[in-house]
């Protein structure tokens, strides 16, 4: 039988396999119907809410005390739809704007997990979420900043890229503390994850915890700018 230290990689990828697999099932669902629009994303959107709902609905049926935070949580949702819902219906910026967020948060959250796993070392909020490092979450960022860069390049060209990299990593730490606030929420439901849905990564709240946080905050910089202008103008 293999010893700990033999294990112990096996152990940190174990779930890779299966986070992989369900990335590539819905991320270019969910890139398709951001580039599309209308009523590919609003269905996509109202879906993602509808399920949302639900485990919220569960999690407070099983929780004791948890009534209020159901609430909240289910007023949070909201408001992450409307603004989701309102970044994309802009008929110029939209697609961009959104592209832009989604990328962020992808990428924030790839690096947080490859960085964190390879590297370790001291816990973030050890008493929140004991998984999350500090190493993961400085990767989490720097991988934000490069995918906000990337996607400015390939949309706008280079003069914009230093407010892309510095909105971007505003953007990523917006996101990390989205992710704290779900850890929070079910440290206090006492629950590991908010469901089986989708595998390799939990729930939907597992999954979108993130962009949830990210996208209330994005859709008031786009109200500040102004329609039809990119976030990072």
């Amino acid at each position: 039988m293999p010893d700990l230290a033999e294990r112990r990689p096996t152990l940190r990828w174990g779930d890779l396999g299966m986070r992989v697999a369900s990335a590539l099932v819905l991320a270019p669902l969910a890139l398709v119907c951001i580039w599309f629009g209308g009523a590919a994303f609003v269905l996509l959107v109202a879906a993602a809410a509808l399920g949302l709902t639900v485990e919220c609905l569960t999690l407070c049926r099983r929780a004791h005390g948890g009534l209020p935070l159901c609430f909240a949580t289910l007023a949070y949702v909201a408001l992450a739809t409307a603004s989701l819902l309102w970044l994309r219906a802009d008929p110029l910026a939209g697609c961009a704007n959104l592209l832009f967020v989604m990328l962020i948060v992808w990428g924030g959250d790839i690096g947080a997990y490859l960085v964190g796993r390879l590297l370790g070392g001291p816990r973030l909020a050890p008493r929140i979420s004991p998984g999350k490092t500090w190493s993961g979450a400085l990767g989490g960022l720097l991988a934000a900043v490069a995918a906000g860069l990337a996607t400015a390049q390939l949309l706008s060209g280079p003069p914009l890229a230093w407010r892309a990299a510095v909105l971007a990593a505003g953007l990523g730490i917006v996101a990390q503390a989205g992710d704290l606030l779900e850890s929070f929420v079910k440290r206090r439901l006492e629950i590991k994850d908010s469901s089986h849905l989708i595998p390799g990564h939990g729930g939907l709240f597992d999954r979108l915890d993130a962009l949830l946080a990210v996208a209330p905050v994005a859709a008031m910089l786009a109200l500040v700018l102004g329609r039809g202008v990119v976030l990072w103008q």
